[in-house]
């Protein structure tokens, strides 16, 4: 289940990176002012930017947690499909 999620939010990361880039691409032309332009993209680009990869960072952690569950079964001979064990 671990798997499933962490796929979800990948997918939902990546989707939320270009949709930002858009965004801040879009917002870089709609701004009037060479000042105003350099500011949004040095100071506001990198803040959405890193907003918009917190989905990639928690699904790349369910999957460590997945990955450590798995072998931890294993070690302890114990089937990954068995809930219960």
């Amino acid at each position: 289940m671990l798997r499933t999620w962490s796929v979800i939010l990948y997918v939902l990361g990546f989707l939320s990176m270009v949709v930002t880039g858009v965004g801040i691409v879009a917002w870089a032309i709609d701004v009037a002012g060479v000042l105003r332009t350099v500011a949004g993209l040095t100071i506001g680009a990198p803040i959405v930017m890193l907003m918009a990869t917190w989905p990639l960072a928690i699904g790349q952690a369910l999957r460590a947690i997945a990955d450590i569950g798995d072998r931890v079964g294993a070690a302890r001979g114990n089937d990954s499909a068995n809930i219960i064990g």
